[in-house]
Protein backbone atom coordinates (compact mmCIF):
# COMPACT_ATOMS: atom_id res chain seq x y z
CA UNK A 1 0.00 0.00 0.00
CA UNK A 2 2.88 2.17 -0.31
CA UNK A 3 2.09 5.33 -1.94
CA UNK A 4 -1.36 4.72 -1.11
CA UNK A 5 -3.03 7.80 0.83
CA UNK A 6 -6.61 7.63 2.55
CA UNK A 7 -8.78 10.44 2.89
CA UNK A 8 -11.81 10.53 5.19
CA UNK A 9 -14.06 13.53 5.42
CA UNK A 10 -14.31 15.60 7.53
CA UNK A 11 -18.51 15.11 8.30
CA UNK A 12 -17.55 11.36 9.51
CA UNK A 13 -14.86 12.60 11.93
CA UNK A 14 -17.87 15.08 13.31
CA UNK A 15 -20.33 12.32 13.93
CA UNK A 16 -17.67 9.82 15.44
CA UNK A 17 -16.83 12.20 17.69
CA UNK A 18 -20.05 12.63 18.35
CA UNK A 19 -20.86 9.32 19.15
CA UNK A 20 -18.30 9.20 21.87
CA UNK A 21 -19.44 9.60 25.18
CA UNK A 22 -16.90 11.31 27.75
CA UNK A 23 -17.83 10.30 31.16
CA UNK A 24 -18.00 13.21 33.35
CA UNK A 25 -16.74 13.06 37.16
CA UNK A 26 -18.32 15.00 39.73
CA UNK A 27 -15.85 16.21 42.32
CA UNK A 28 -17.35 16.14 45.80
CA UNK A 29 -15.25 18.93 48.43
CA UNK A 30 -16.01 17.11 51.64
CA UNK A 31 -14.86 19.89 54.56
CA UNK A 32 -13.42 18.28 57.85
CA UNK A 33 -14.87 20.47 60.86
CA UNK A 34 -12.93 18.81 63.44
CA UNK A 35 -9.82 21.32 62.79
CA UNK A 36 -12.53 24.34 63.44
CA UNK A 37 -13.58 22.63 66.52
CA UNK A 38 -9.67 21.84 67.49
CA UNK A 39 -8.80 25.66 66.97
CA UNK A 40 -11.55 26.94 68.71
CA UNK A 41 -11.33 24.49 72.09
CA UNK A 42 -7.55 25.61 72.10
CA UNK A 43 -8.53 29.11 72.33
CA UNK A 44 -10.90 28.32 75.11
CA UNK A 45 -8.34 26.67 76.63
CA UNK A 46 -5.76 29.66 76.02
CA UNK A 47 -8.56 31.53 77.65
CA UNK A 48 -8.88 29.65 81.13
CA UNK A 49 -5.37 29.62 81.67
CA UNK A 50 -5.24 33.52 81.39
CA UNK A 51 -8.46 33.81 83.73
CA UNK A 52 -6.70 31.44 85.94
CA UNK A 53 -3.21 33.32 86.19
CA UNK A 54 -4.88 36.15 86.73
CA UNK A 55 -7.58 34.84 89.57
CA UNK A 56 -3.96 33.16 91.14
CA UNK A 57 -2.54 36.87 91.04
CA UNK A 58 -4.99 38.23 93.10
CA UNK A 59 -5.62 35.25 95.70
CA UNK A 60 -1.70 35.63 96.20
CA UNK A 61 -1.08 39.68 96.31
CA UNK A 62 -4.83 39.01 98.83
CA UNK A 63 -2.74 36.37 101.27
CA UNK A 64 -0.01 38.83 101.34
CA UNK A 65 -2.26 41.74 102.14
CA UNK A 66 -3.82 39.32 104.77
CA UNK A 67 -0.46 38.03 106.10
CA UNK A 68 1.18 41.50 106.94
CA UNK A 69 -1.99 42.79 108.33
CA UNK A 70 -1.99 39.88 110.58
CA UNK A 71 1.50 40.05 111.54
CA UNK A 72 0.98 44.06 112.43
CA UNK A 73 -1.89 43.16 113.85
CA UNK A 74 -0.54 40.59 116.48
CA UNK A 75 2.62 42.91 116.93
CA UNK A 76 0.32 45.41 118.42
CA UNK A 77 -1.75 43.07 120.17
CA UNK A 78 1.07 41.99 121.56
CA UNK A 79 2.44 45.09 122.82
CA UNK A 80 -1.31 46.26 124.33
CA UNK A 81 -1.09 42.98 126.33
CA UNK A 82 2.39 43.08 127.64
CA UNK A 83 2.91 46.93 128.02
CA UNK A 84 0.98 49.18 130.27
CA UNK A 85 1.49 51.15 133.84
CA UNK A 86 1.00 50.45 137.39
CA UNK A 87 -0.27 52.51 140.20
CA UNK A 88 1.46 51.03 143.25
CA UNK A 89 0.31 53.22 145.64
CA UNK A 90 -1.46 57.05 146.26
CA UNK A 91 -0.81 59.00 148.91
CA UNK A 92 -2.16 62.40 149.95
CA UNK A 93 -1.69 65.70 151.46
CA UNK A 94 -3.56 67.42 153.80
CA UNK A 95 -3.56 71.10 154.20
CA UNK A 96 -6.13 71.61 156.87
CA UNK A 97 -8.87 72.07 155.45
CA UNK A 98 -8.87 69.37 152.56
CA UNK A 99 -6.32 67.29 150.29
CA UNK A 100 -4.63 69.70 148.25
CA UNK A 101 -1.84 67.03 146.55
CA UNK A 102 -1.92 63.55 145.35
CA UNK A 103 1.25 61.91 144.77
CA UNK A 104 0.90 58.82 142.70
CA UNK A 105 3.72 56.00 142.55
CA UNK A 106 3.75 54.47 139.27
CA UNK A 107 5.76 51.78 137.60
CA UNK A 108 5.51 49.72 134.19
CA UNK A 109 3.92 45.87 134.34
CA UNK A 110 6.12 43.29 134.34
CA UNK A 111 7.74 43.23 131.23
CA UNK A 112 6.71 45.86 130.02
CA UNK A 113 8.06 47.70 126.61
CA UNK A 114 9.25 51.18 127.68
CA UNK A 115 7.05 53.83 127.83
CA UNK A 116 7.13 57.46 127.10
CA UNK A 117 5.17 59.29 129.98
CA UNK A 118 4.82 62.69 127.63
CA UNK A 119 2.05 60.73 125.73
CA UNK A 120 0.45 59.58 129.07
CA UNK A 121 -2.33 61.56 130.23
CA UNK A 122 -4.07 61.19 133.43
CA UNK A 123 -8.34 61.08 133.80
CA UNK A 124 -9.37 61.87 137.71
CA UNK A 125 -12.56 62.10 139.15
CA UNK A 126 -14.04 62.76 142.14
CA UNK A 127 -17.72 61.88 141.62
CA UNK A 128 -18.65 65.36 140.27
CA UNK A 129 -15.91 66.80 138.24
CA UNK A 130 -13.79 65.17 135.92
CA UNK A 131 -10.20 65.98 135.08
CA UNK A 132 -7.74 65.70 131.91
CA UNK A 133 -3.88 66.10 132.98
CA UNK A 134 -1.38 65.95 131.01
CA UNK A 135 2.63 66.37 131.57
CA UNK A 136 4.78 69.38 132.11
CA UNK A 137 8.12 69.72 131.99
CA UNK A 138 8.51 72.89 133.96
CA UNK A 139 7.39 70.68 136.69
CA UNK A 140 9.76 67.70 136.92
CA UNK A 141 12.95 66.70 139.34
CA UNK A 142 15.30 63.58 138.93
CA UNK A 143 15.20 62.96 142.74
CA UNK A 144 13.02 63.65 146.09
CA UNK A 145 15.36 65.39 147.59
CA UNK A 146 12.72 67.84 149.60
CA UNK A 147 9.97 65.41 150.60
CA UNK A 148 7.63 63.80 148.54
CA UNK A 149 5.30 67.01 148.91
CA UNK A 150 8.08 69.35 149.10
CA UNK A 151 10.62 68.36 146.19
CA UNK A 152 8.31 70.15 143.81
CA UNK A 153 6.34 73.79 143.92
CA UNK A 154 3.06 71.74 143.12
CA UNK A 155 1.63 75.40 142.95
CA UNK A 156 2.93 76.22 139.09
CA UNK A 157 1.02 72.81 138.30
CA UNK A 158 -2.58 73.79 136.68
CA UNK A 159 -6.06 71.87 136.23
CA UNK A 160 -5.07 70.50 133.37
CA UNK A 161 -1.14 69.07 134.36
CA UNK A 162 0.84 67.27 136.17
CA UNK A 163 4.58 67.13 137.74
CA UNK A 164 6.64 64.15 137.80
CA UNK A 165 9.42 63.33 140.54
CA UNK A 166 12.25 60.11 139.55
CA UNK A 167 12.38 58.00 142.74
CA UNK A 168 14.39 55.23 140.75
CA UNK A 169 15.78 55.09 137.39
CA UNK A 170 18.99 52.46 136.99
CA UNK A 171 19.78 53.66 133.05
CA UNK A 172 18.73 57.13 133.22
CA UNK A 173 16.07 57.18 130.02
CA UNK A 174 13.36 58.94 132.26
CA UNK A 175 14.69 62.56 131.41
CA UNK A 176 12.67 66.19 131.52
CA UNK A 177 11.93 66.33 128.23
CA UNK A 178 11.29 62.44 127.37
CA UNK A 179 10.51 60.75 130.75
CA UNK A 180 10.96 57.10 129.54
CA UNK A 181 10.17 54.44 132.35
CA UNK A 182 11.30 50.92 131.85
CA UNK A 183 11.53 47.99 133.96
CA UNK A 184 12.43 48.65 137.99
CA UNK A 185 11.79 52.52 137.33
CA UNK A 186 9.80 54.05 139.92
CA UNK A 187 8.29 57.59 139.56
CA UNK A 188 5.90 59.91 141.30
CA UNK A 189 3.15 61.84 139.52
CA UNK A 190 2.49 65.44 141.42
CA UNK A 191 -1.28 66.56 141.15
CA UNK A 192 -2.57 69.95 142.20
CA UNK A 193 -6.18 69.13 143.56
CA UNK A 194 -6.81 72.46 144.72
CA UNK A 195 -6.60 73.54 140.59
CA UNK A 196 -8.21 70.05 140.00
CA UNK A 197 -11.21 69.85 142.66
CA UNK A 198 -11.06 72.67 144.93
CA UNK A 199 -9.48 70.04 147.61
CA UNK A 200 -10.90 66.49 148.13
CA UNK A 201 -12.99 66.50 151.41
CA UNK A 202 -13.52 63.31 153.29
CA UNK A 203 -15.51 60.36 152.59
CA UNK A 204 -14.79 61.19 148.73
CA UNK A 205 -14.87 58.36 146.30
CA UNK A 206 -12.24 59.43 143.57
CA UNK A 207 -10.99 57.19 140.32
CA UNK A 208 -9.25 57.11 137.40
CA UNK A 209 -6.34 56.33 135.17
CA UNK A 210 -3.44 57.20 133.59
CA UNK A 211 -3.04 56.16 129.97
CA UNK A 212 0.22 55.49 128.64
CA UNK A 213 0.69 55.92 124.62
CA UNK A 214 -0.19 51.68 124.26
CA UNK A 215 -0.53 49.35 126.77
CA UNK A 216 -2.74 48.30 130.03
CA UNK A 217 -3.70 51.19 132.23
CA UNK A 218 -3.05 52.14 135.71
CA UNK A 219 -6.11 52.28 137.74
CA UNK A 220 -6.67 55.12 140.17
CA UNK A 221 -9.70 54.45 142.90
CA UNK A 222 -9.98 55.14 146.32
CA UNK A 223 -12.36 56.72 149.13
CA UNK A 224 -11.03 59.41 151.66
CA UNK A 225 -11.35 58.66 155.05
CA UNK A 226 -14.34 59.88 157.37
CA UNK A 227 -12.08 62.18 158.68
CA UNK A 228 -8.25 63.45 158.67
CA UNK A 229 -6.00 63.36 161.17
CA UNK A 230 -2.33 63.46 160.02
CA UNK A 231 -0.93 65.50 156.89
CA UNK A 232 0.08 62.98 155.00
CA UNK A 233 -2.68 60.55 154.28
CA UNK A 234 -2.70 57.07 152.69
CA UNK A 235 -5.17 56.73 150.32
CA UNK A 236 -4.05 53.42 147.79
CA UNK A 237 -1.46 51.10 148.46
Amino acid sequence: MDGLSFWVPLSLIYWEVRRVKIPLTHRVHKFNNAAAVGIGTLIIFIAMILVAGMAASVLIQTMNQLESQALTTGQETLRDISSGLRVNQVTGYYDGSAISQLAIFLRTTAGSQDVDLTYAYITLSDSSTQAVLNYTNSVYSSTVSGGLFGTLNSSTLAATTYGLMVVRDIDSSCLSTSPTINNDDLVVILVNTSKCFSGIGTRTEVFGTVVPEYGLRGVISFTTPSSYIDTIVELQT
